[in-house]
């Protein structure tokens, strides 16, 4: 044969690695390698392998950087700590999280997922929960009793995925964001496809006792009204670890921001956000009162409320006792001249606070003449936020030249600490 070549004819290594790599499901063989013939097997195997199978036996972060980036468009390791493997997990099990369906979606799609993907999930992040599907309207009708009613059974047939038979089985989850609704529903839009139900917030509640190394928990857009938010917190008292709280953009009033007032001294919570939510001045008091006795408590959101003067003068009056917090949040909250007066002297006496927001607010002139008071004397504020406010530009002009020289000297002194340190 004039085409023959030994070239040709591979090696009796790179026949075995071939036949390991096509029988790898079936036997698993790799870390009887050695170190050079690992690397050609995995840069080799199938990103498609059953995850029963790689989990636990494959650690390379070349490899489920191709699993990664084969699946999605987009990844950025940074938020998951550097680490390939761990985005895999987390997505790969948010995805089936914000697929399934209750009552349809078998539920071993998670349960078999959990014992695989426990040891490398740390965060999740769950912007979608489907309802269960539509029951036959006459089903309905012989399923109601004599006493029930459409909410009740409407209540009853929307409960989402049990999220306590998952966390609780994380033993290192540290983060969890979740909104109960429903993604791009165009035209099948109902209101009952947000409804986040008293079971669900149970059941949540439950498991957020039980998951104590849970640092950051964020429940935003979801409905949370009052009664959930007692719940939530009364689950939550003396957690062991967290230190974030995120209820935004839910429907909490003033018994509910009296709840978490409580929940305030009765854990480690340094970031509270309630931007966006119905606190009236009775529920900023409460939070105030709480404030005042606070040690750890170092952000506080309150945007998009509606705290008034009282609730915003008690606020002012906490913040000339607590020496915690750094940064708050008073935007579009229906404030006027006595909240301004009341954190006039909080500027002239607070060394702590370096972030106010004040923006779209009805400060007027006069407050904004006694912002500018406070503030002679004030070395720690590197941020005021007095857009739409109504103090005058002028005024306003004076304050941020007077803060933008705070923030120059504080990072000026942060450069001359850095050698320092080094040293």
């Amino acid at each position: 044969d004039p085409e023959w070549s030994l070239a040709t004819v591979p090696h009796l290594t790179e026949l075995c690695l071939r036949n390991i790599v096509h029988n790898f499901e079936q036997n698993p063989i790799l870390d009887s390698l050695l170190p050079e013939h690992q690397r050609k097997v995995l840069d080799r195997l199938s990103t498609g392998l059953p995850l029963a199978v790689t989990a636990n036996l494959i650690s390379d972060e070349d490899y489920w950087k191709r699993c990664c980036t084969e699946r999605w468009q987009v990844c950025d390791i940074s938020n998951y700590g550097d680490s390939w493997k761990r985005m895999f997990f987390e997505r790969h099990l948010e995805n089936i999280l914000k697929c399934f369906i209750p009552n349809t979606t078998d539920p071993s799609q998670v349960l078999d997922l959990i014992p695989i993907c426990k040891d490398y999930v740390r965060k999740l992040e769950v912007d979608q929960f489907l309802p269960p599907l539509k029951v036959d309207q006459k089903e309905e009708r012989d399923d109601l009793s004599d006493t029930g009613s459409d909410f009740q059974l409407s209540e009853v047939s929307v409960h989402h995925y049990n999220m306590g038979v998952l966390i609780t089985a994380l033993p290192h989850l540290e983060e969890l964001h979740l909104t109960y609704g429903v993604k791009d529903c165009g035209m099948n839009f109902e209101w009952n496809l947000f409804n986040f139900t008293y079971q669900d917030c149970w059941n949540l509640a439950v498991a957020l006792k039980k998951c104590h190394n849970l640092k950051v928990f964020k429940l935003t857009r979801s409905k949370v009204d009052d009664e959930k938010t007692r719940l939530l917190v009364r689950n939550l008292l003396d957690h062991p670890c967290l230190v974030e709280l995120n209820l935004s953009h839910n429907l909490i009033r003033d018994k509910g921001a009296r709840a978490v007032g409580k929940l305030i001294n009765h854990s480690k919570l340094e970031i509270l956000d309630l931007c966006n939510n119905q606190i009236h001045h009775l529920g900023a008091q409460a939070l105030a009162q709480a404030l005042a006795e606070n040690s750890t408590l170092t952000s506080l959101n309150l945007r998009l409320n509606c705290v008034e003067d009282k609730g915003g003068k008690a606020i002012g009056r906490a913040l000339l006792t607590n020496t915690t917090l750094k940064s708050i949040h008073l935007g579009s909250n229906n404030l006027s001249e006595p909240t301004a007066t009341f954190f006039s002297q909080v500027l002239a006496q607070n060394a702590t606070l370096t972030s106010i927001n004040f923006s779209c607010n009805h400060l007027g002139l006069d407050a904004g003449k006694q912002l500018l008071d406070g503030l002679a004397d004030n070395k720690a504020l590197t941020e005021f936020d007095l857009r739409l406010a109504e103090v005058g530009q002028q005024t306003e002009y004076l304050i941020h030249q007077i803060v933008w020289a705070n923030r120059d000297a504080a990072r000026l002194g942060s450069l001359q600490q850095t050698p320092a340190t080094l040293l």
